[in-house]
């Protein structure tokens, strides 16, 4: 294989999959391998009435313009997100991420910043610290509801959500408690802005337009856990984009075995079969 050694470069305002497909990387541009590690920053929501109102946002869009964009400094930086300040917020969600957003919504001014969650705290999966550092700043825990439905004003934005109070039920194979509504509890919380935070998913862009690489159900791409090869040859992958919503730690040593067997498939140009290990 001819090696072309290049300097690194950093392509911006770059979509794979609509800009360029993986494909045109090889025939086009002139690469010899790829590594696909566009983890899985695909936003789960919950399929309920009023998903589509003003106000009604995901963690991942709220915590990034805050965050990376700034929001947080309106006077110096034009980042869109809906305005927290002595308003009612509501964010949906029990693991580390919401907790993020929560707390977050809380330092923006928020009047209320609420948590919901369908089942109690201690089945919670974010970090007990975050619980306790959540209710020391303000945060308020609405254990055991879950959202029915979204209620919009006139103009189209969200002012209220549907609650339904649970109850624990048996556990299941797992040994996790089942859930289920009490019957007649519903009622309306009174929100001018909601935060989705129940987990994310492979976006499936770049699998979309690549056929020839397999995924898994979940949709996320299948490698051989070894190599970190596809089912596509000259393609490699890693990181969330394969296990799925793990740690930056996992995600590193990730890109660094990928490197490694990069490196490999460049020097002698020989590819294996196709994976045989779907990841969970």
């Amino acid at each position: 294989m001819n090696l072309r050694v290049r300097n690194s470069k950093f392509q911006t305002n770059v979509v794979v999959g609509k800009t360029v497909t993986v494909d045109e990387l090889f025939l086009e541009e002139g690469f010899d391998a790829v590594l696909i590690a566009t983890g899985a920053g695909l936003p789960h929501f919950l399929n309920i009435p009023g998903e589509h109102l003003g106000g009604v946002d995901s963690a991942n869009e709220f915590l990034t313009r805050v965050n990376l964009l700034k929001a947080y400094d309106p006077e110096h930086y034009d980042s869109p997100v809906y305005d927290c300040h002595d308003r009612n917020v509501a964010v949906v969600g029990g693991g580390n991420t919401a907790m993020d957003a929560v707390r977050t919504a809380l330092r923006l001014g928020a009047k209320n910043a609420y948590l919901v969650y369908r089942r109690s705290e201690a089945e919670m999966p974010a970090r007990r610290e975050e619980v306790h550092h959540a209710k020391d700043e303000g945060v308020q825990l609405l254990m055991l509801h879950n959202p029915l439905e979204f209620v919009g004003n006139p103009d189209g934005e969200v002012c209220g959500v549907k609650l339904a109070k649970m109850e624990l039920g048996e556990p299941d194979e797992s040994g996790r408690r089942s859930v289920k509504p009490i019957p007649g509890s519903d009622f309306v919380l009174p929100i001018d802005m909601t935060v989705v935070a129940i987990g994310t998913g492979a976006n499936p862009l770049v699998q979309s337009s690549t056929p020839d690489i397999r995924t898994n159900k979940w949709g996320y791409i299948v490698v051989d856990e070894a190599t970190f090869r596809t089912t596509k040859r000259g393609v490699f992958a890693g990181g969330d984009i394969v296990s799925g919503s793990a740690t930056v730690i996992l995600a590193m040593g990730a890109g660094r075995r990928a490197a490694s067997s990069i490196h490999e498939y460049l020097t002698t140009g020989v590819w294996e079969t196709e994976p045989e290990t779907t990841p969970a």
